[in-house]
């Protein structure tokens, strides 16, 4: 009697990538172990306002997928959670996993999602979902549609937490004034929890499980600002890269859709787009094109006019490069339609002058020095490797590219699969495309998976015949 082949997956982020490819594979019979490190899934999709050359709004496509892997019965969601090791097992050509489930602070059990804990939590910080642009509660979710709609406690700047362990460590007095016992300071989502949700005591938990096939779908990450400094990247706070000015146009952001300068909360009245930020640039930046730049540029700045109907929008570039369905002709919409002025050429600095941004540039088709003025500036910064995925990328002793990729075994012939039987890529985490590519990319790793557990299954049949 033979024992039964091990036909459960794991995917390696939760973004749209992942999701697709767990749907995929969840829907054909199969379990997976979505594993995202962030609190709920979704990854960059989730902080788009509208996709290219449609228009339509990110959050509607997207939700009902999100929904969708949060109810599976097939899946099994491991969310504020990190992949600790990966190992294969011995005899077999199954990998052993572990992994670690960050502690919360939060009984998830429990948790009802109503949102009290957040609403009286009286301390904020700047969001890195916004990308800065708005600030969270210290109890938090990534945003209202979040999956699962559970808040986990930012434990690094939570008052209660902060002021229970310097207590335990003996950096702060154990007694107060009055020689009784000293009590965290705050507790105010403890407090006012209807359920009792809150557990100051929770630990870290960890995972063990078999799988017989891993998907890895880390993402992508931006050139940081601070290495612009020539366009004061950092400095700033009206130069912004486009995953923030995104923020800004998404109803769901800090702004509900308004356009507002980070810096006074007014309306700009000029906007200038800088493309190829970091990108095409090996000696300050990353040598490969990012490929969805020129796109979401051009939608940001449609999207602008959109809102600001008597504003200017400014495009500096290198050339446009819109390779895809219906993608040249939403560009010519962009100029032709909304007023969008595109300019051939490099800025070179940006600085702030009197409440404005003065960008100094050059023309290239007409040979001159451009000066303008802008409300606000937007560059469009180079996508590069997640940094989880060089974990990952460490664990499974997978190859990657010049720029930090992964790569795949064969660009050509097999350009979802690793040098590791059972083991294979999807989305931005070989390289920049669109969303339209990742899916269909992750249905591909999705496919190999699924051959993979059949062919398992009939050689099992075999054997035991």
């Amino acid at each position: 009697m033979t024992n039964a082949p091990n036909t459960t997956a794991l995917v390696i982020g939760a973004g749209i990538a992942g999701i697709q490819a767990s749907l995929d594979i969840a829907n054909s019979g199969y379990p997976v172990v979505l594993v995202e490190r962030e609190p709920s899934i979704g990854g960059h999709m989730a902080q788009l306002s509208e996709t290219f050359p449609t228009l339509d709004c990110s959050q509607c496509i997207l939700t009902p997928r999100t929904v969708e892997v949060g109810r599976h019965e097939n899946i099994r969601l491991c969310t504020y959670s990190d992949v600790e090791s990966i190992r294969p097992v011995d005899g077999t050509s199954d990998f052993a996993v572990r992994i670690r489930r960050r502690a919360s602070y939060v009984d998830w059990q429990k948790c009802t999602g109503c949102g009290v804990c957040q609403e009286k939590c009286p301390f904020k910080v700047p969001s890195l979902f916004e990308r800065g642009m708005g600030a969270r509660k210290l109890v938090y979710t990534l945003s209202p549609q979040a999956v699962p709609n559970k808040p986990v406690i930012d434990a690094s700047n939570c008052r209660y937490l902060q002021s229970k362990w310097d207590i335990a460590a003996g950096r702060a007095p154990a007694v107060d004034k009055q020689g009784r016992p000293s009590v965290p300071k705050c507790g105010a989502c403890a407090k006012f929890c209807p359920t009792g949700a809150i557990d100051w005591d929770q630990q870290d938990a960890f995972v063990d499980l078999h799988v017989g096939a891993i998907v890895v779908a880390t993402g992508y990450d931006l050139f940081p600002l601070t290495r612009l400094p020539e366009y004061g990247g950092g400095l700033w706070p009206d130069v912004l890269d486009g995953l923030a000015f995104e923020r800004l146009l998404a109803a769901s952001g800090p702004t509900a859709g308004k356009v507002k300068r980070p810096s006074d909360g007014a309306e700009p009245r000029h906007v200038v787009f800088v493309q190829c930020c970091g990108s095409r640039d090996p000696q300050r930046g990353v040598p490969h094109c990012s490929k969805i730049c020129c796109m979401y540029v051009a939608k940001q700045a449609m999207l602008y006019k959109h809102r600001v109907h008597d504003g200017s929008a400014t495009v500096f570039y290198i050339d446009v490069r819109a390779g895809g369905k219906g993608y040249e002709e939403f560009v010519t919409r962009a100029q032709e339609e909304d007023g969008v002025v595109y300019l051939r050429g490099k800025v070179s600095k940006i600085y702030p002058d009197d409440g404005h941004l003065v960008i100094k540039g050059v023309d290239t088709l007409s040979q001159k020095v451009v000066d303008l003025r802008a409300d606000m500036v937007v560059l469009a910064t180079a996508a590069i490797p997640q940094s989880d995925s060089g974990t990952v990328r460490d664990l499974l002793g997978l190859e990657c590219d010049a720029g930090g990729f992964l790569s795949a075994r064969d660009d050509e012939l097999a350009p979802v699969e690793t040098g590791i039987p059972g083991v294979y890529l999807a989305g931005t985490v070989l390289g920049p495309k669109d969303i339209p590519e990742t899916v269909a990319q992750a249905s591909g790793a999705a496919a190999k998976v699924l051959a993979r557990f059949r062919q398992r299954l009939l050689e099992a049949a075999g054997a035991a015949a």
